[in-house]
């Protein structure tokens, strides 16, 4: 077999944790600074995506709570989700930075 190693040195375990755990501190911080961000219109965001429901309901029908804290959660999670997914392309490139590193050339396409 041919297979092209790489001239890095091998690295402990414990280098590896604590690099996965910087990476994924790092993904979590992203995604709470946009959280952060974006909250201040949780409301806004809840609404638009709330709005073709609303549309389809009989005139004088609304939505309502079944839950006693559903009025906060349910824009709190969608913005969270938002945030999430807003950030996506960072966390994956932070996964794709700590996974490239240990695998062949071949492997990478």
């Amino acid at each position: 077999m041919s297979e092209e190693q790489s001239n890095d040195q091998p690295m402990p375990l414990v280098a590896h944790l604590t690099e996965l755990r910087d990476r994924l501190l790092r993904s979590l911080l992203a995604v709470l600074i946009m959280f952060i961000c974006l909250f201040p219109f949780a409301n806004d965001i809840y609404a638009f995506v709330s709005e073709p429901l609303r549309a389809i309901l009989p005139e004088g029908a609304s939505m309502i709570a079944t839950e006693v804290a559903s009025p906060f959660l349910t824009p709190f999670k969608l913005t969270l989700f938002t945030a999430a997914f807003l950030v996506m392309p960072f966390i994956l490139y932070q996964a794709w930075s700590f996974i490239a590193p240990g695998m062949y050339r071949h492997e990478k396409r």
